[in-house]
């Protein structure tokens, strides 16, 4: 069933940023999980994926059958109190996010380079298979 374009995420968000006056991060990180952008360059794939909201260690890469599957799983709490101590509002979210990402059979995990920083996971890898170096023959004259 189509819903209008009224009950869209900026609408529940708009909502709930009035009532509780904070951005909702649940909503937006479920709007638009793990943007990616890969280009190529010299002989390497560099990708960037946009993981805002998780840290480091909530963060997982894992490389089987030629794919590279990121995931990132964050339980949260967020608790207001009035001046007696008194609990006013809470809120919790737990959720994960996956995905997947063919990359070649040819690769094994020390060929893959990642890093984190600042919400977005960088990720560097060969972009074509790496051929065993066949030695030339060397002739030595006799003299």
């Amino acid at each position: 069933m189509y819903a209008p374009s009224i009950f869209e995420d900026r609408f529940m968000n708009n909502f709930l940023d009035d009532m509780f006056g904070k951005p909702v991060s649940a909503f937006n990180r479920m709007a638009h999980p793990m943007r990616t952008d890969i280009v190529e360059k010299d002989g390497e794939y560099f990708m960037k994926i946009d993981m805002p909201g998780y840290k480091k260690e909530d963060i997982k890469a894992e490389l089987r059958d030629g794919y590279l599957t990121i995931s990132a799983g964050s339980d949260t709490t967020d608790e207001k109190k009035d001046e007696e101590g008194n609990v006013i509002y809470r809120e919790r979210h737990s959720g994960e996010c996956r995905r997947s990402y063919f990359v070649g059979k040819h690769l094994n995990e020390e060929d893959i380079k990642a890093s984190f920083e600042n919400g977005v996971l960088s990720v560097q890898f060969p972009s074509e298979e790496k051929k065993p170096q066949i030695e030339e023959k060397k002739t030595i004259t006799i003299g």
